[in-house]
């Protein structure tokens, strides 16, 4: 089937991956290589455990950072989870050649969507963020959905709500275990590891060129 609607991920697609902000926050603090990404890791293995209720809008970031920093301080190393966010925050910048080819995309009749893992804050949206959401047709936040990727039914809200049949549909996403559910519902899944590699993967379904220099570049 041709492809008639695209998903993005943001954090680590839309946005620079958080996993070099996180390796860098660990060496600047004489932290241990990876040891965020193992305390996060281990945390997930629980069912509904604090990360799992964040994302799905049952607790605030406040409430998060509390009990995250519990978490932390029982592996071994005392540090502030709010500190942690805030630097990814900061960090996380958006990529202009991804936003170029959502912009591509749109005016070629094809309908984009973002979806991603995130939280409620308890503020106001900031108006980098309601920038960013006016960019796509959809953008699907797992806190308003109270469903956190890789849940499937969470894939097939978005097939719904793009009113597109998952064969129809190209994904982009950092992690493989958010592609998986989303390759068996049908849909043509792209692991982005080099973001050039995975634009060019996406021309090759579309035949829609992501190539800078061209008009509507950012």
């Amino acid at each position: 089937m041709p492809v008639s609607a695209v998903i993005f991920d943001v954090g680590g697609v839309v946005r620079e991956s958080a996993l070099p902000i996180l390796r860098e926050f660990e060496r600047s603090h004489g932290l241990p290589s990876e040891f965020i990404s193992l305390v996060v890791g281990k945390a997930l293995t629980r069912a509904n455990g604090p990360q799992q209720r964040l994302e799905k809008g049952e607790i605030l970031l406040d409430e998060f950072c509390r009990v995250f920093d519990g978490e932390f301080s029982t592996q071994g190393h005392s540090l502030s989870t709010a500190e942690v966010m805030l630097e990814m925050s900061r960090n996380m910048r958006e990529r202009p050649v991804v936003l170029n080819a959502v912009d591509r995309l749109r005016k070629a009749g094809i309908k984009v969507a973002a979806l991603t893992n995130t939280w409620k804050t308890g503020e106001s949206e900031s108006e980098e963020q309601a920038a960013l959401k006016a960019r796509f047709d959809l953008y699907v936040e797992s806190c308003a959905e109270g469903l956190r990727k890789p849940d499937p039914a969470l894939l097939k809200r978005v097939c719904e709500l793009l009113e597109t049949n998952a064969d129809e549909i190209a994904y982009l996403d950092e992690l493989g275990k958010n592609l998986k559910p989303a390759a068996k519902l049908g849909m043509t899944t792209i692991k982005v590891e080099a973001i050039d590699t995975a634009l060019a993967e996406l021309t090759a379904l579309t035949s829609i060129s992501f190539e800078p220099g061209e008009e509507g570049d950012e």
